[in-house]
């Protein structure tokens, strides 16, 4: 065990916070451990991708009757699969797309290295939903709110590492274009998720 993971790419909590606010706590940790994309995709972006659809399936049949009457367990169960194939086609192409970013500080980072980002930026935006147990719209948006910028953090110190930048300035340049591509992927998930939506 490397201070908060092992070989099999689990992250402790505990971890991921450091990783919000430092450029080397828990990232040192895993670059120096370098897992394969694999390893990264199904011990860690299968799972984490998992909680979001889970989450809105449940919340959709619990509190269904009142927000989304007109939607059956079926429908909705088509609408979370839809989205969940979705979150695991988007991640290894929102990594393919920041290593074509590296160019805007001149790097060259390896597809692997740009997975490792990819992969754990959007960790806040998987673990968010876990608060729909709470039927509030209010609680969910004010902890989305926070995801976002616990993802923002991410991004920025992990681009610092994962790329071995230079300096701070180049980190927050890089971190710009990565969360522009972010935006754009969840974005273009909430579309085909409405799309889905209107045809179930």
């Amino acid at each position: 065990m490397v201070l908060g993971y092992n070989r099999e790419c689990q992250m402790k909590p505990s971890a991921l916070a450091k990783m919000i606010f430092s450029y080397d706590a828990g990232w040192k940790e895993l670059v120096d451990i370098h897992p394969t994309v694999g390893k990264m995709f199904f011990f860690y972006v299968v799972p984490m991708s998992l909680l979001p659809p889970a989450m809105f399936y449940y919340a959709g049949m619990r509190y269904g009757s009142v927000m989304l009457p007109h939607i059956s367990s079926n429908q909705l169960l088509l609408i979370v699969a839809v989205f969940y194939v979705a979150e695991l086609v988007t991640v290894p192409l929102v990594a393919l797309a920041i290593q074509r970013l590296g160019d805007v500080v001149s790097a060259s980072p390896a597809y692997a290295d740009a997975f490792i980002l990819a992969a754990v930026a959007p960790t806040p935006l998987w673990l968010a939903p876990v608060c729909l147990f709470i039927p509030s719209v209010l609680i969910n948006a004010f902890v989305g709110a926070f995801a976002m910028l616990g993802a923002w953090g991410l991004i920025y110190h992990g681009v610092y590492r994962v790329f071995n930048l230079e300096d701070k300035g180049q980190s927050l340049l890089m971190a710009g274009s990565v969360l522009a591509v972010g935006l754009v992927a969840w974005v273009a998930l909430m579309v085909l998720t409405l799309v889905v939506w209107g045809y179930a």
